[in-house]
C-alpha cells in the first residue's frame, strides 16, 4: 500500500522521488515536489491516503492476529490528537531535514539505504527490497522512476 500510494504520488501528484525505505515502524523518503508542488502538502497528502488504506485493510483483514491491539493502538493515538476522527496512524511529526549540498544528500542517502543493514534484515543494502537501495546498485527496484544521484 505505501509503495502503490508512492507511485501514485510520482505519477498524478508531482513528486519526484530520490530515496526511499520502508521500515518496520517508520518510512525514509527524500523527495521533491515538481510543478510548484509543496512538499508538506505532497507528505500530507500520502499519510492521509495511506493511513485510511492500512487502517481499513486492518479492519477487513479477520486473519490479522494483532488486529484489536493495532486498532486500539491507533484508536487510543487519535484520542490524543485534535485534528484525528478516529484512528492516528502516523506521527505528526515529519522530522524533515533540508538537503543543502551534496555531500549531505550522500549522507542522508545512504544512512537511509543502510538502515535495514543496521537493523540486521540484511547483509547490503540492495538486497532489501522495500528501499532504492536496488536502484542506487544499477538494479531494478519497486519504484520506476527514482531519480538516482550520484
Amino acid at each position: 500500500m505505501v509503495v502503490d500510494s508512492l507511485q501514485f504520488c510520482q505519477r498524478k501528484k508531482g513528486m519526484e522521488i530520490f530515496a526511499w525505505c520502508i521500515m518496520t515502524n517508520h518510512v525514509h523518503l527524500i523527495f521533491r515536489g515538481i510543478n510548484q508542488q509543496k512538499p508538506e502538502l505532497l507528505l500530507g497528502d500520502f499519510k492521509r491516503f495511506t493511513s485510511k488504506e492500512i487502517v481499513k485493510a486492518i479492519i477487513d483483514n479477520p486473519r490479522e492476529s494483532r488486529r484489536e491491539w493495532l486498532l486500539e493502538q491507533f484508536e487510543k493515538a487519535g484520542k490524543e490528537s485534535s485534528n484525528v476522527n478516529k484512528y492516528q496512524f502516523w506521527r505528526h511529526d515529519n522530522k524533515p531535514i533540508e538537503l543543502w549540498s551534496n555531500k549531505v544528500i550522500d549522507e542522508k542517502i545512504n544512512y537511509i539505504h543502510n538502515n535495514p543493514v543496521e537493523e540486521g534484515l540484511v547483509y547490503k543494502p540492495e538486497e532489501y527490497v522495500y528501499s532504492s537501495a536496488k536502484d542506487y546498485a544499477g538494479e531494478v527496484g519497486l519504484i520506476a522512476g527514482v531519480i538516482v544521484v550520484y
